[in-house]
C-alpha cells in the first residue's frame, strides 16, 4: 500500500530522460534508458531502485518519513 500512494514505478524511456531527469534526485546517479525509475510523490522527483528502498524503509503509510537515518549518505 505504501508504495503506491508514495511512488509511481516506470521504465525509463527516451521522453522521460529527455524531458524530466536522467539523474536520481536523491544521489544524482545516473538513470538510464530502460531502467526502472521511482517518482516521488511527495518530493516530485524521480528515484532509482536503491534509493527508493532507502526512503521506503523511512516512511510511514502516509508517506512521511519517521525513521531518520544515523548517517545520511546520498550513495547507494
Amino acid at each position: 500500500m505504501k508504495e503506491s500512494l508514495c511512488f509511481v514505478t516506470q521504465t525509463a524511456t527516451e521522453a522521460i530522460l529527455l524531458r524530466v531527469t536522467n539523474v536520481c534526485g536523491e544521489c544524482y546517479g545516473d538513470l538510464k534508458l530502460g531502467d526502472t525509475i521511482h517518482y516521488d510523490t511527495q518530493n516530485y522527483r524521480f528515484l532509482c531502485d536503491c534509493c527508493k528502498e532507502k526512503l521506503c524503509s523511512r516512511m510511514n503509510e502516509k508517506c512521511e518519513i519517521v525513521h531518520d537515518e544515523a548517517d545520511p549518505t546520498l550513495f547507494c
